[in-house]
């Protein structure tokens, strides 16, 4: 892996949602929530993942630090899914080992994030 490649999962997983949620106090009420998206890489790697694996770690590590920090009750949280099974063709053999969970097991985490009142946690989908 070269440097490019390592800031390129950088530039497109994690600047974008920090930035969503450093642009988006301004539009989000009071109490309101931010729910950003990791995965499974950091917890359970795979040959040639680390890049990846490093883009979820910051962005668990930054939903983790942010929590304490946000302003006018705003909660965030991640979901950290395993494998979607609608993704199973598109990964074929890449995730050896790995489970592959369902749409609505992400959806219910998600409404859990959004819609439930913890704050700064990552809820694992496996």
């Amino acid at each position: 892996m070269t440097s490019a490649q390592f800031m390129k999962g950088i530039n497109h997983k994690v600047l974008p949602q920090v930035n969503l949620v450093l642009e988006g106090f301004a539009f989000v009420h009071d109490r309101g929530s931010f729910t950003l998206t990791s995965g499974v890489l950091n917890r359970d790697p795979i040959l040639g993942g680390s890049c990846a694996a490093a883009a979820n770690g910051a962005i668990d590590g930054f939903v983790t630090g942010a929590a304490v920090d946000m302003p006018r009750g705003i909660r965030i949280n991640a979901v950290s899914p395993e494998i979607l099974e609608a993704s199973r063709q598109k990964y074929d053999g890449l995730f050896r080992g790995h489970v592959h969970v369902s749409n609505e097991a992400v959806g219910l985490a998600f409404s859990k994030a959004v819609e439930g009142c913890l704050n700064g946690q990552i809820f694992i989908v496996e």
